[in-house]
């Protein structure tokens, strides 16, 4: 445990993002016993441009232009930082050199707006906590000096495009000079240990307590009620990228006395693929989140058909916390994130190893293994993520 100490945390997501944040979580959890700076990401030529009649931008330019505040706080012990300074746009350079000129000013830039709201809060001998940001965070340990510089990888940033043209040459070099390297996946800390011997896997957090049906009594969804029985699921978004739909189109023809029941939004791919033409295949649409719980309740396996390519193979399956936190038997493609889940889950790859082990589940779930999948689900809190990466962090100022 650490407590009682400053910690500033930059990364790739601003508070204001209106999806979830690991990063986010991680800061509000730090919050809990230490003083915590969160840094929203810096305003950039490009984007003041093109997006400045945007709530967002706006309100960023007005920070620019001294008329709102730039520090805010959110609550006891966590601030919030619109840095002042414009960036520039740079990743379209294709010139290394000229790049990292640049570069280097942009870290200039955003180091002082850091190290400004850092005196104003009277922060000292702070860690410095970055989530991915492998471009505006590669000369911030020189600039900013922190007791501590610890990088988060989440994602394989390096195989998207946009990440990808000075990425994979500068990513590793953050990674060299980071005092530690915390990870939610063993391949990506498999990877920053080719840079980095201090590179270690602390796991994920997950808050599950909307899926607690024990304290609380949730019902199955009512339009899963006329749908024959056994139900294979999955909710989710229905992403062609991530998600096998030949795979599941094989399962849906070898049984049909199986119901396959997706549930989410569909990209143009499922849109347009066979399986709405199969009869014992169900797609009840988009639903809130708050709902999801009531169609979990209602399958009797939990799927999760994944292709296995970049953006799959270490990318962590938080939707496999809320099926087992649930208790549901669950089927999913055998990626290397989901050796985390091997002893409580049945992996396989092929149509016939679906089929299989679908049948296995089916057949073999008792109270028993039910209660053994909720323990370790609800064992993925924050609370103990951050553990884990207090605990190398403890390790890395030990060495230090």
């Amino acid at each position: 445990m650490i407590k009682n100490r400053d910690i500033i945390v930059v990364g790739i997501q601003p508070w204001d993002i209106e999806i979830g944040s690991n990063c986010k979580n991680i800061a509000a959890e730090f919050a809990r016993n230490n003083r915590v700076l969160y840094v929203n990401t810096p305003l950039d030529r490009i984007t003041r441009h093109k997006e400045k009649d945007t709530p967002k931008i706006r309100k960023r330019i007005l920070v620019e232009q001294g008329k709102e505040p730039d520090l805010i706080k959110l609550y006891e012990n966590l601030w919030n930082l619109y840095p002042k300074g414009l960036i520039e746009s740079i990743n379209f350079i294709s010139s290394a050199w000229f790049y990292d000129f640049l570069n280097k000013r942009n870290n200039r830039v955003f180091a002082a707006a850091i190290s400004s709201a850092a005196k104003r809060l009277g922060f000292s001998n702070y860690i410095l906590f970055n989530d991915s940001a492998m471009f505006l965070g590669l000369y911030l340990k020189e600039l900013l000096k922190p007791s501590v510089y610890v990088y988060y990888m989440r994602d394989y940033l390096t195989k998207n495009p946009y990440w990808r043209r000075q990425g994979v040459r500068l990513e590793p070099q953050l990674i060299s000079k980071a005092d530690v390297v915390v990870n939610n996946s063993t391949l990506y800390a498999d990877y920053g240990r080719q840079f980095n011997a201090h590179s270690y896997m602390v796991g994920q957090g997950c808050d599950v307590s909307l899926f607690n049906d024990i304290d609380r009594e949730i019902k199955p969804a009512a339009d899963l009620a006329s749908i024959p029985k056994p139900i294979i699921g999955y909710v989710g978004f229905l992403s062609s990228r991530r998600l096998d739909v030949n795979l599941i189109a094989n399962i849906a023809r070898q049984r049909k006395n199986w119901s396959i029941v997706l549930v989410g939004p569909e990209d143009d791919v499922f849109k347009a693929s066979e399986l709405h033409a199969m009869p014992n295949v169900k797609f009840p649409g988009s639903r809130d989140s708050s709902v999801l719980p009531e169609y979990i309740k209602g399958f009797d396996v939990c799927i999760n058909p994944q292709l296995i390519n970049d953006a799959t193979r270490g990318n962590y399956p938080r939707k496999i916390d809320e099926y087992l936190a649930m208790g549901k038997p669950t089927v999913a493609t055998a990626t290397e994130a989901m050796d985390y889940f091997r002893e409580y889950t049945y992996l396989g790859v092929s149509t016939e190893d679906y089929i299989s082990l679908i049948e296995q589940a089916l057949g073999e779930d008792n109270p028993e293994k039910q209660q053994k999948r909720r323990q370790y689900a609800n064992s993925h809190t924050w609370e103990n993520n951050v553990l884990e990466i207090y605990k190398y962090i403890e390790l890395a100022t030990n060495k230090k």
